[in-house]
């Protein structure tokens, strides 16, 4: 039984129990982190730490946890769980108030709960043909940098792949690339890697930074900058990274052919690069 942590205790996830009251159930007032685990090793913990501290400021929800102390909780979790690979997925809530109030309460009781499960990437048949996305307009809120718990929007943009038998909604802001329903996106044009930059319309993920760095480390030439729509759909690759997927290569956008529909070369290469990295950084020794 897959065991979680809610507010200091560590307990059967079957278990747990929160108020109805708990301000993440009634407005999504909260922020969390999803962190891929390698051979028990949680992967880049310090820059998913920053990213919750980013959140959390951002929203002025305090913090609960210091680094050393996420740290000792995330390592208790991976420990008390089963799986050599895991997902450890981190939330923080604002906590209980007084009755359904839209200000903040009185003082701030944050909830804090963990839970861990096994962690699936892509299988190979995926990863040889690579898969199919839809697009649509990005309708979120203009914070998208912070990893908030109200992820209604991205639920109904991602459902929209679901229905249409496609894995990942690819989403346009005023005629930009933003950002998947749940990952980051990346074209490849003319043998260069092109990623939009970090802004307020789309999250700075873990796996885009990690791509970046490959890139740079391998001489692929890549640039940050807006990229138009039409590059997007005329692109000779388009990627999703993502902390459970990878770098996984997208084959179809909206029923047509992404270069000639099958993976790239340079999506293989990055593919490999990042096993590479993981295996080093993260199963040696």
């Amino acid at each position: 039984m897959s065991i979680c942590f809610l507010n200091g205790t560590f307990q059967p996830l079957a278990d747990a129990r929160i108020s109805p009251l708990d301000r993440g159930f009634l407005f999504g007032d909260g922020g969390y982190e999803v962190i891929p685990v390698y051979s028990r090793r949680p992967f880049r913990l310090a820059q998913h730490l920053e990213r919750l501290a980013h959140t959390l400021d951002a929203i002025r929800l305090p913090n609960p946890h210091a680094p050393s102390e996420w740290s000792g909780i995330i390592n208790e979790i991976i420990a008390r769980n089963p799986w050599a690979d895991q997902s450890v997925y981190l939330q923080v809530s604002r906590g209980c108030g007084d009755g359904r109030n839209h200000a903040f309460p009185v003082p701030i009781r944050p909830t804090v709960f963990l839970m861990s499960d096994e962690l699936v990437t892509p299988p190979a048949e995926q990863l040889a043909r690579g898969v199919a996305a839809v697009s649509a307009a990005d309708f979120r809120w203009l914070r998208c940098d912070l990893k908030s718990t109200a992820l209604l929007a991205n639920c109904l943009l991602r459902q929209g792949a679901i229905d249409s038998g496609c894995v990942e909604t690819v989403l346009f802001r005023d005629g930009f690339l933003t950002e998947g329903a749940a990952s980051n996106i990346v074209i490849v044009r003319d043998g260069t890697m092109l990623a939009p930059p970090k802004s307020h319309l789309m999250l700075p993920g873990i796996t885009y930074d990690v791509v970046l760095e490959l890139a740079a480390q391998h001489g692929l030439p890549y640039q940050v900058r807006e990229i138009l729509e039409d590059e997007v759909r005329t692109a000779d690759e388009v990627w999703m990274t993502s902390s459970t997927k990878e770098v996984l290569a997208i084959t179809t956008l909206d029923g047509l052919a992404v270069g000639n529909g099958t993976p790239g070369p340079v999506a293989r290469r990055m593919y490999d690069w990042y096993q590479d990295f993981k295996n080093t950084v993260m199963r040696s020794g």
